[in-house]
């Protein structure tokens, strides 16, 4: 049985290799925390004639990007460190803009898409950097992540009409 030593973090993983993962967790928590907030505006604001659908739909994502944003947190916290918790630090490190006073269905949805394009990428990224430094319970969240997010995408996209 090992023992974790000074070098090490409380799961046994090299402290010194999760000090990158950990800063590319606290880019992605950033990222999730602007789509969550695009996402909510999506959802208080649309109009038109999908109002109902994409009222409903809006609501089912960002719950959902809720429990996501709680588990990239608490996996920053089992890795040993604290996760960004300011909206200014968010700003600072999100690959996602903010997507202010959208009302109209079909840009809501675009919105929607390129904000799951940039997760997943960023998502992919934090993976194959976490397998690199054998954090594989890192890299299996954000693989599950991308995976129900891709098909999010095709979704979205079909309502597009893509």
């Amino acid at each position: 049985m090992s023992t974790v030593d000074n070098t090490t973090n409380q799961i046994g993983l090299e402290k010194s290799d999760m000090s990158t993962v950990v800063a590319k967790l606290n880019d992605l928590l950033s990222s999730y925390h602007m789509f969550y907030l695009n996402v909510r505006g999506y959802h208080w604001n649309v109009k038109g004639e999908h109002f109902f659908s994409l009222h409903e739909q809006f609501e089912d994502l960002y719950t959902n990007l809720q429990v996501e944003i709680d588990e990239i947190a608490e996996r920053i916290l089992t890795l040993g460190k604290t996760p960004l918790h300011a909206y200014s630090d968010f700003a600072q490190h999100t690959r996602i803009p903010e997507d202010k006073n959208v009302h109209d269905g079909n840009s809501c949805v675009k919105g929607v898409v390129n904000g799951l394009q940039a997760l997943i990428e960023e998502q992919r990224e934090v993976s194959a950097i976490a397998s690199d430094a054998e954090d594989q319970g890192t890299a299996d969240l954000l693989d599950e992540y991308v995976q129900q997010q891709e098909k999010l995408v095709w979704m979205y996209n079909a309502f597009l009409a893509k």
